[in-house]
């Protein structure tokens, strides 16, 4: 006993209680970074080495997952990507089999009918024509002009042009009749058509077709040139096919 009776022995301060606690609550918790419980790597820089959350940080935590975790392994990652491939390829085919530009075709079918006019020093003529546009596309097509010459042993009687020709429809075809007028106007042919020694006047008409089309967001040119007969002697109604 000390001096002023006092016992030797020494009570346990609050620093060493709290000591002892930290102790026993880390033996519960594995440091951080390990698995097993054994690691020389740091403490928890959330918890402070003390296996619990101060309250108002729980949105800071830090997760910390091995590398063997099943989480981190995914079933039937092969199958899933090998079908999102496939699913892809496949919509990028039926794209460009709907896209892909096809042809559009123009065909002179038959000339429906002849209706020539006399005069002095010319020789009038109205030829209307049956022709064929089809269009091999699954989008619409737009005709933006259409326009005709017509020549006569090598010489330009006329020209046609028409822009008021509606859209045709994708994979469909449509018949237009083309009413061409030919001013003829040449001394010889004119004595040719008028002349009473031949019963019938014919002659051959080449027609140069030039079409111009808009779809998919591009222009578009066809030309086509044909050969067709006609009696410029007299009123013909008769429809005959074309000479392509």
């Amino acid at each position: 006993m000390d001096p002023q009776g006092h016992s030797g022995e020494m009570t346990e301060g609050p620093d060493l209680t709290e000591g002892l606690e930290k102790t026993r609550t880390l033996k519960h918790f594995p440091p951080y970074g390990s698995i097993n419980g054994t690691s020389t790597g740091d403490t928890c820089p959330t918890c402070r080495g003390t296996g619990r959350i101060p309250r108002g940080h729980e949105d800071q935590l830090v997760a910390v997952i091995p590398c063997n975790d099943v989480r981190l392994q995914p079933r039937h990652t092969r199958l899933y990507v090998c079908i999102s491939m496939f699913v892809c390829i496949l919509v990028c085919c039926l794209i460009l089999f709907f896209l892909f530009p096809r042809s559009v075709r123009v065909a002179p079918v038959s000339v429906l009918s002849v209706m020539v006019y006399f005069s002095p020093n010319m020789v009038d003529m109205e030829v209307t024509n049956l022709i064929n546009i089809t269009n091999e596309n699954f989008v619409p097509v737009q005709i933006v002009e259409f326009n005709i010459q017509s020549l006569v042993t090598d010489i330009v009687v006329g020209k046609t042009k028409i822009s008021n020709i509606t859209a045709i429809q994708s994979r469909s075809q449509k018949s237009y009749n083309i009413e061409i007028q030919l001013p003829i106007q040449d001394k010889g042919l004119i004595n040719y058509c008028k002349s009473s020694a031949f019963k019938i006047h014919t002659l051959f008409l080449e027609m140069q077709m030039t079409l111009n089309i808009s779809y998919l967001s591009h222009t578009e040119q066809l030309s086509l040139n044909t050969f067709e007969y006609i009696d410029c002697g007299t009123n013909s109604t008769i429809p005959h096919p074309v000479s392509r």
